[in-house]
């Protein structure tokens, strides 16, 4: 018989990936400063750079970590100088001389006077006199234990190097003796023909294995895949030559001329070149050969010491370069997070991520688009703007005073119909309480009353249910609904001035409030210059200003003309942001003309298109940004003339000013 006991249930942590109940991260913060510095000028991409640069939630940006990463640069540039194997070499030498010379002396043959005049003769470079005393008879232990000690020296040192680490594994396998230099003529040959394997494409993960078992022990960074190896082998050999540029030219000359000789008595002069050169094929791209930053401190350096304080130093120069971002398609994913690691610590990677999430969230949000490798502002994200703008406009306006934008009695600019209709979305006119209240009666009249309720409660009597469709509304003679052109100055003088961040910002503002709490309302942006042009809002927000010389109302109050014919019904109105009066017009065959100062044909086909506004019907409302006498002068002629008003509000106070007159003006002409 089946086991019918019911199953019982475990439930544990979520390790399927990201935890699908987690609450979705918060970009609001940073889309909102993107949108602040977008408005201000900037793109995209510039704007997201900054808050990288700067970080997020307490996290360190960009800026910060590099200034970390060049104070350890400058703590690394202190680790010592790099001829202390030189400088080795040649105490151990002097050492060697003076005990074979004070051996000579006494001795009165004659060939302890011919020994004393080959010393007398030696070359004056060390690496001339180490060479030229390889095949010398010491007379003294002493000085045959200082000789042999400087090729115990190179020969650590010099493969050191190559392979960092090399020393402590000479040491513990008691350097000197024939087994461990065979060890490592082995190593370098097995090296070599496994980096040329790899070059042709022809190694294998089991060569790998096959490799670091055998020589497992020369490598302590202990790498994972011959990847890691020869980035690590290609690194430290670049790191070398860098070392070997940054001495004098005598310096180079004598060490390079000790670790030839240390390699050749080793047998590994061609095999450690052949090295070098596969080395460098593999990694074409690592600094060969360059001079960088090198250590200057007082300590004297081993070459090996020297080699790897140049590779560490290269590693941070790279590092800081790379939080830099200022190359060409520079990403966040270039940052070496082990080097960071290395250099910063853990905290300094948690950072890193933090940013990387923030750049990738933007985008899987549908905050920001790649196209072609370029960020764009998506819709939504230029939706967020135009409410940000919109709610710093109304706080503005709480806090001064200026304006209403909660409208009591809008819709009812017109006379009453006595007549009602149902509610549709986006109605402004009141509410026909007396009908709506009768709508919900009659509806649920047959409906049994609720059991909760005695028959014979008093309340009973007097509850109503109001559903959506049971809503009615009064009709007025005229609907308010409002067709609204709002014109903005794109001249180049904005951006002079610094008032095109709070034109663009004013713009976004008027089209969020017009599209969201004024849905039967229109609204049409037109940036003008040396011409004008319709602007939809995700263009608006990344617009720049044209460097082109000209303000060009005529134009602009054309399109403006043609989007208000569009809806007749509607309270026309006209809204115009400028810094200066009109430069340019559009000539017959459609042609821009520009001419400073202002020619009077210019002025003349912008007031016969203004009159041609008023005309229409519509209100033309000018907010002039720059005192100037003569666009005072102008835009009081032109405002005169479609019946409308001159505002001079400051930069900062444009959206409230704007919105306020947008509010007041669309309650119609019995508002004005």
């Amino acid at each position: 018989m089946a086991d019918r006991r019911p199953r019982g249930y475990r439930y544990g942590r979520w390790r399927g990936g990201p935890d699908p109940l987690a609450p979705p991260y918060d970009v609001a913060a940073a889309v909102d400063e993107i949108g602040d510095q977008v408005l201000g000028g900037s793109g995209v991409r510039e704007a997201m750079r900054d808050l990288l640069r700067r970080g997020i939630d307490g996290r360190r940006g960009l800026d910060q970590l590099r200034r970390s990463v060049r104070d350890r640069l400058r703590q690394a540039r202190q680790a010592g100088r790099m001829d202390g194997t030189l400088e080795q070499v040649r105490e151990l030498l002097d050492q060697a001389l003076e005990a074979e010379r004070a051996a000579l002396f006494p001795d009165p043959d004659d060939a302890a006077r011919l020994a004393e005049a080959e010393l007398d003769q030696l070359p004056e470079d060390t690496a001339g006199a180490v060479r030229a005393l390889k095949d010398h008879q010491w007379r003294s232990p002493e000085a045959a234990q200082a000789y042999q000690q400087i090729q115990d020296l190179l020969r650590q040192e010099v493969l050191d190097s190559s392979f960092q680490g090399m020393k402590q594994a000479l040491q513990q396998m008691q350097d000197g003796d024939g087994a461990a230099m065979q060890a490592v003529k082995d190593m370098v040959a097995d090296l070599s023909a496994l980096v040329d394997a790899h070059n042709r494409g022809e190694d294998t993960d089991q060569q790998f294995a096959d490799f670091m078992a055998k020589h497992g022990q020369f490598f302590p960074d202990d790498p994972q895949s011959v990847e890691e190896l020869i980035d690590s082998l290609a690194r430290r050999a670049a790191a070398q030559e860098r070392m070997l540029a940054g001495l004098s030219p005598d310096q180079r000359a004598e060490l390079q001329g000790l670790m030839e000789q240390a390699m050749g008595d080793l047998g590994l002069q061609s095999e450690m070149a052949h090295l070098s050169d596969a080395l460098r094929q593999a990694r074409p791209d690592l600094p060969w050969g360059q001079r960088g930053p090198v250590p200057d401190g007082e300590q004297p350096l081993g070459m090996g010491d020297a080699t790897t304080a140049v590779a560490e130093l290269a590693d941070l120069e790279s590092l800081s370069q790379q939080l830099s971002q200022g190359y060409a398609g520079a990403s966040l994913t270039d940052i070496d997070q082990e080097l960071l690691e290395q250099a910063l610590g853990r905290s300094a990677v948690d950072d890193l991520e933090a940013l990387r999430r923030l750049e990738r969230e933007l985008e899987r949000q549908g905050y920001l688009n790649r196209s072609e490798g370029a960020l764009q502002l998506s819709p939504k994200a230029v939706r967020r703007l135009g409410a940000t703008a919109l709610r710093r406009v109304f706080a503005k306006l709480a806090a001064t005073g200026r304006g209403e934008h909660d409208v009591a009695d809008a819709g009812a600019a017109g006379e009453l119909t006595g007549a009602s209709r149902e509610w549709r979305f986006g109605d402004e006119q009141p509410l026909d309480v007396v009908r709506t209240v009768r709508n919900a009666v009659l509806r649920t009249a047959g409906e049994p009353q609720s059991a909760a309720v005695p028959p014979t409660a008093p309340t009973a009597r007097h509850r109503v249910k109001i559903a959506v469709d049971d809503f009615e509304v009064v009709e007025t003679e005229r609907r308010t609904g409002a067709a609204v052109a709002l014109l903005v100055d794109l001249s180049y003088s904005m951006a002079l001035r610094g008032t095109w961040g709070a034109a663009k910002s004013t713009a976004m503002a008027l089209h969020s409030l017009v599209t969201t709490r004024f849905p039967q309302d229109a609204i049409e942006i037109i940036g003008f210059s040396s011409t004008a042009q319709v602007l939809r809002p995700e263009t608006l927000a990344e617009l720049s200003v044209d460097t082109l010389q000209g303000t060009n109302l005529q134009h602009g109050l054309m399109l403006a003309r043609r989007f208000l014919a569009k809806h007749r019904d509607a309270e026309p109105v006209v809204l115009v942001v400028t810094d200066g009066e009109p430069t340019a017009h559009l000539e017959d065959d459609g042609t821009p003309y520009f001419c400073w100062p202002p020619m009077p044909e210019t002025i003349a086909r912008t007031v016969a298109e203004v009159e041609r506004v008023a005309r229409s019907g519509a209100t033309l409302n000018v907010f002039a940004l720059d005192p100037e006498p003569s666009l005072v002068e102008f835009v009081h002629d032109i405002t005169a003339r479609a019946g409308g008003r001159v505002f001079q509000p400051d930069s900062e106070r444009l959206g409230e000013y704007v919105v306020a007159d947008y509010l007041r003006v669309r309650r119609g002409r019995g508002g004005r």
